[in-house]
């Protein structure tokens, strides 16, 4: 089967990496649900090399990815509320705001970066398709519409009486636009979704970054784009937007802000030619940077099982923390059971007394762990490896080692 691209139309012919067939990642399974099939769709990307984004084929449609019950909540982890808390506050710098303007976000979970605004005094507004995290966030007093986004939706809400008559002044969408299938036209709902002089500000994971740090785990079904600079800039073309500046993150294990305009209203930074030079440099844009991508993925999933047989023939035990999605991603590809991670233990509510998919590997509450006391705990969500072991002091100070998998087996 040929599959086109989801910006340009072209045949997708260059595949970059395959990751086997897996269920999606944040698909968590009741005990009920282990006695029922399971469904998995194919994990493999690839490069369009006429425009140059890196995609995974939408297999599963959004709705079937992004349900009433997701439990992805982002609030619970503190060092991103604290990233959210300071973007609020540079962004009401730059751009002025007040009580006379309108915020927006796009994908905006909890409430984890509106509370923000809200406490500022600035009329908001957040759209989140997914219940259960729009309904935390309607819990904390923040008005949440429970949709998807895209540029019919913004046409309503612009309209004349509507919730955003007139546009808005700042629309931000963080680690959304990896997550949309028709991409082209969630960027025209935000140009029609700004005010003339409005700007939106993107986050999502950099391929320079996910490429240099071999973080393969971070592909998963609901990841159907993987993005640089360069296409993130022709999308904007296409849908009468300019990229006028770019910051450089170190959240997600590198990321992008990226600040979008109306086309003649911005001029691009300094900084947006270099981090375009940056990529340049890395030839994103020449199949030969992906060629080792596979073979790097396929090392990690050898020492990780290396690790794991090594330390379970010694009659130590291993624990895993964090059921992040990226872990679910990691643990499938590498086909790790129960056998060698018995459990994995998790902050977040709406993942404990669940399984994760494929791998069905139960989730515990995470103050369990400080009774376990393991040798080593494997941190799956290593981006927030630093807050992890903060979180779990005592157990360091008992002589658990903390473990990291990506971008190779690290005892931290």
């Amino acid at each position: 089967m040929t599959y086109s691209c989801r910006h340009c139309g072209a045949p997708l012919i260059h595949e970059v990496i395959d990751l086997g067939h897996q269920p999606p990642s944040n698909a968590y399974l009741t005990a009920a649900q282990l006695l029922e099939p399971e469904m998995t769709y194919p994990l493999k990307v690839y490069l369009c090399t006429s425009c140059w984004l890196m995609q995974l084929p939408a297999h599963a449609a959004a709705a079937e990815l992004f349900t009433a019950d997701y439990a992805y909540f982002s609030s619970t982890s503190t060092s991103w509320c604290t990233h959210a808390e300071r973007f609020v506050a540079s962004a009401t710098q730059r751009l002025g705001l007040g009580v006379h303007n309108r915020v927006v976000e796009i994908a905006s979970n909890d409430g984890y970066l509106l509370q923000y605004v809200q406490q500022r005094g600035i009329p908001c507004l957040g759209i989140e398709p997914t219940r259960a995290t729009a309904m935390a966030a309607k819990a904390k007093g923040i008005e949440t519409l429970e949709r998807f986004f895209g540029a019919s939706l913004a046409s309503e809400l612009v309209a004349s009486g509507s919730l955003v008559e007139g546009g808005a002044d700042l629309v931000v969408a963080n680690n959304v636009l990896a997550h949309v299938p028709d991409i082209n036209d969630f960027m025209t709902g935000i140009a029609r979704l700004l005010k003339p002089t409005g700007r939106a500000a993107i986050e999502f994971p950099h391929l320079l970054r996910l490429l240099a740090g071999n973080q393969f785990d971070t592909i998963y079904h609901e990841h159907y784009s993987y993005l640089s600079l360069r296409v993130a800039q022709r999308l904007a073309t296409k849908a009468g937007l300019v990229v006028e500046d770019v910051e450089e993150l170190p959240t997600h294990g590198g990321s992008l802000r990226v600040w979008f305009a109306i086309q003649g209203q911005a001029q691009s930074t300094v900084a947006v030619d270099a981090v375009l030079a940056a990529e340049e440099a890395a030839g994103l844009e020449n199949p030969m940077a992906y060629t080792h991508f596979q073979q790097r993925a396929e090392e990690v999933k050898h020492d990780l099982l290396e690790f794991l047989l090594r330390v379970k023939k010694k009659g130590q035990r291993v624990l895993g923390y964090g059921a992040a999605a990226k872990g679910n991603t990691l643990l499938n590809y590498a086909g790790v059971k129960p056998d060698l991670l018995p459990v994995i233990y998790d902050a977040a509510k709406a993942k404990q007394n669940k399984f994760m998919p494929g791998n069905h590997i139960p989730i515990l509450p995470s103050d369990q762990i400080l009774i376990e006391k393991p040798d080593y705990v494997l941190i799956l969500p290593w981006n927030i490896a630093t807050e992890v072991r903060q979180q779990n002091a005592l157990l360091e100070s008992d002589g658990v080692q903390f473990v990291t998998a990506v971008p190779e087996i690290s005892i931290l």
